[in-house]
């Protein structure tokens, strides 16, 4: 839970109003801050709900905090999320060469 402190003490808001509102306490808030305790996957999903990202942000697994939204939601076509998915799994290196290449066709 890496970040849950960060996202809460940006918002200004105190652990007993975060445990209010997710339906626990604030010791448990503190706990899970700490890293004595790890919230259950409902927990997690209230918290990555209230703070508008993701688990994966709220655990530490990525520094995107941006939440992941299913791409059916954009009505792409199945050639398109196929691409997305293939970008996805590329290094840094090669996501800087995919957009040096879309940089040059969009001139």
């Amino acid at each position: 839970m890496e970040n849950l402190k960060k996202l809460r003490e940006e918002r200004g808001i105190s652990q007993q109003r975060l445990a209010e509102h997710i339906g626990t306490n604030q010791q448990n808030i503190h706990r899970y801050e700490h890293g004595f305790y790890e919230p259950d996957i409902r927990t997690l999903k209230l918290l990555a709900d209230f703070f508008d990202t993701s688990i994966d942000f709220l655990v530490g697994a990525t520094n995107n905090r941006r939440r992941i939204e299913p791409l059916e939601k954009y009505g792409l076509s199945e050639d398109e999320i196929a691409v997305i998915d293939a970008l996805r799994r590329l290094s840094a290196k090669q996501r800087k060469c995919v957009d040096v290449l879309l940089d040059t066709f969009s001139e």
